[in-house]
């Protein structure tokens, strides 16, 4: 059994539901400290976060990623135990094989071998590992970040390790990632009976020519890496649960997914003008879960790519779609981010996987990286 796959297989073992660890880390410290690295584990309410160390200096290095996984839901749907990892068919299944626990394995064998086989390399390596990627990302990496920015530490380069891949490994680096912000709107009206209506003020009623109109709204045609900004509306609670009243407030929940060409005050104004062209009695509460950063192509997405080239034979293509990852929050003290990792049409699903063969190309596609910007 490969060095790899046997580390993947004890990961998934661990039945780290997020935000518990249950022992992932201990298990990294244990190779990463023999290898010389320095390990120091910061731990935030019930998140566990690993940052480790090899050398000094800089450029430093960074590969993140995260031990906690999602809920397994249905045992009895899975083929085989979520938790028990398995190979069949030239795959080995089990949450967080592919989210992220396959290329959090790859990255620790391809600092070790890299320590190994060049002990007094230029600059630094490090790695940041969270419990608290997959839950409300609040304890986790931002944490650490805000430690390593009171101690006056940067970051030159960081490769995370999610799963970026389309249809093969490598086809796709994500360079970026677009913001998220999100709001919940209070429209207030005037309570009264239906057959009232002079007497009442329907919110529904106000916001729906405002509603309409953000709908409608273009609010940037994005840019070469980045598609335009959206908007969606995930919610809309109002009423009282009796047919003949007339509600008195209504609450709207939505989200913008932008791009680097707005930002989140302008989204703010622009939205916030349609509500004050309707005359709305309103208020909003506003959530920034991350803003959108960019990664023009440079000394790491070079080094990734020819990486790419050497072992996989592909043409890898810059991406930014998806959600958001936790590279947001790294995007404060590291100016280049990229995102690599294995295939991603099983996350979150029954019956994760990977496939064997990209777990064993992984550790050596992340140890060029290192060649590349640290030999």
């Amino acid at each position: 059994m490969s060095r790899s796959l046997d580390l993947a297989r004890q990961l998934i073992a661990r039945r780290s539901v997020t935000p518990d660890d249950a022992g992932c880390q201990e298990l990294l410290v244990a190779r990463l400290a023999a290898a010389g690295f320095r390990c120091e584990t910061m731990r935030c309410g019930e998140v566990t976060n690993l940052w480790a160390k090899h050398g000094d200096g800089h450029p430093l290095l960074c590969f993140a990623g995260h031990t906690d996984v999602v809920p397994p839901g249905p045992l009895d749907q899975w083929d085989s135990d979520p938790f028990v990892p398995t190979i069949r068919d030239g795959k080995l299944y089990g949450r967080g094989a592919a989210d992220m626990k396959s290329s959090i394995a790859a990255f620790v064998i391809a600092a070790v071998d890299f320590v190994t086989e060049r002990p007094d390399h230029r600059g630094a390596i490090a790695l940041l590992i969270t419990s608290d990627e997959e839950g409300p990302s609040v304890d986790g990496t931002v944490r650490v970040v805000e430690r390593l920015k009171e101690r006056g530490e940067t970051i030159d380069f960081c490769l995370v390790g999610e799963p970026s891949s389309a249809k093969q490994l490598g086809d796709i680096i994500k360079n970026g990632r677009r913001g998220s912000l999100s709001g919940r709107l209070t429209v207030r009206g005037v309570q009264g009976h239906v057959a009232y209506p002079q007497l009442a003020m329907n919110p529904i009623h106000l916001l729906a020519p405002a509603l309409a109109e953000l709908a409608a709204i273009r609010w940037d045609a994005g840019n070469e890496f980045f598609p335009p900004t959206t908007w969606q509306v995930s919610n809309i609670q109002s009423g009282t649960g009796a047919a003949n009243v007339i509600p008195g407030r209504l609450e709207l929940d939505f989200n913008f997914r932008f791009s680097t060409a707005s930002t989140e005050a302008s989204l703010k104004e622009r939205f916030e003008s349609v509500l004050r062209r309707h005359a709305l009695d309103y208020s909003i509460a506003w959530t920034l879960s991350g803003r959108p950063f960019l990664t023009q192509p440079g000394e790491l997405v070079t080094a990734v790519q020819r990486a790419l080239t050497t072992h996989i034979g592909v043409d890898a293509e810059l991406s930014t779609s998806g959600g958001t990852s936790d590279g947001r929050f790294i995007a404060d003290i590291c100016p280049q981010i990229v995102e690599l990792g294995p295939v991603n049409a099983s996350i979150h699903k029954l019956n994760e996987h990977i496939e064997l063969e990209a777990l064993e190309r992984l550790p050596r596609i992340y140890l060029d990286v290192l060649r590349g910007l640290l030999g």
